[in-house]
């Protein structure tokens, strides 16, 4: 049986799949490839050179721990002003993105790594559905990675390539043509808690960029349940922390950590229909704290507090 660990992208939440993979290495489930797109490429890229031991996982939780908003999306008020007038393709440079790639690669080549690694990018023109498995991966994950608008994207091939979450976020279909039988699925998941609308510009865009994507996965995982043996790990619920927050990857991990290992010994990624458990929704806590923020007087007499947030995973 070949084993598949496909994960999704998700921005800052990719730091979810740390935690996942954390309860399914204690649990001896260890991958013959991985897949991914996005963040979830910067993940498989890390640990196909590394393992998914828990010293190599414990590595890379500390690398999502130190890493900042300014290390992916850093601010330049000329570049910004630049982009705005057409002269630049990308609000952010990608340089910082790619110096923390390629410090964590002990390989150079995809098919270099010590475990089977591929990863979706989107070609730019045609808007088809990439998948790379050889050259530099550097660039393949850089290409993942690249949020049209936000990061630049990628020449490689003779192509143009930006961010695989634009075709494939959650490349379920690709681990089954690469001959997996048996599937776990760690998807970054959706922030459904939040009160309000990210303020930010490019947070909004990553948010409304996560609801296209799950709405694709659950169709994905309906749709291909009978052509593998899936195992879908539990989003984080509730979730009140944006993709583009890269402040709470330790909280992040910790409770996805928790959350799949509980999940994993009841045998929920072993229930029938799991896209019920990936459902778009909103926490009734999140709208009643809107709402009573909207009703409270102007003295700033806050209103009921939302109820605490559990650490369970999945949709009610």
């Amino acid at each position: 049986m070949t084993t598949a660990f496909v994960l999704s992208g998700g921005g800052s939440l990719g730091a979810v799949q740390v935690g996942m993979m954390q309860a399914l290495s204690a649990r001896k489930v260890k991958p013959d490839l991985l897949v991914g797109t996005s963040a979830g490429a910067l993940n498989v890229g890390y640990l196909a050179g590394h393992g998914t031991g828990q010293e190599a996982l414990g590595a890379l939780a500390d690398i999502w721990g130190g890493l900042r908003r300014s290390d992916v999306f850093p601010f330049s008020p000329g570049r910004h002003l630049l982009a705005l007038a057409g002269a630049r393709e990308s609000v952010f440079a990608s340089d910082g993105l790619r110096r923390l790639i390629e410090a964590h690669l002990p390989y150079r080549n995809l098919e270099d790594a010590a475990t089977a690694v591929h990863v979706v990018a989107t070609n730019m023109l045609s808007g088809e559905e990439v998948l790379l498995s050889e050259g530099d991966a550097g660039s393949a994950i850089l290409a993942s990675t690249a949020i049209p608008g936000l990061l630049p994207a990628v020449r490689r091939h003779g192509m143009i390539l930006g961010d695989g979450g634009l075709a494939n976020n959650t490349p379920i279909s690709q681990a089954i043509c690469l001959g997996a039988d048996r599937i776990f699925v760690l998807p970054a998941g959706v922030a459904c808690a939040l009160a309000e609308p990210s303020a930010s510009p490019y947070a909004a865009v990553l948010q409304a960029v996560s609801f296209l994507t799950q709405q694709r996965l659950i169709h994905d995982v309906s749709d291909l349940a009978g052509r593998a043996e899936l195992h879908v790990m539990p989003p984080l619920c509730p979730l009140s922390i944006s993709s583009a927050d890269f402040s709470h990857a330790r909280e992040l991990i910790d409770r996805a950590r928790v959350a799949s290992g509980m999940w994993l010994d009841a045998g929920n990624d072993r229930l029938p229909r799991p896209e019920r458990f990936l459902s778009l929704h909103q926490h009734a806590a999140a709208a009643m704290a809107r709402d009573a923020a909207d009703r409270s007087p102007e003295s700033g007499c806050a209103g009921p507090p939302p109820r605490p947030r559990s650490e369970g995973a999945g949709a009610a």
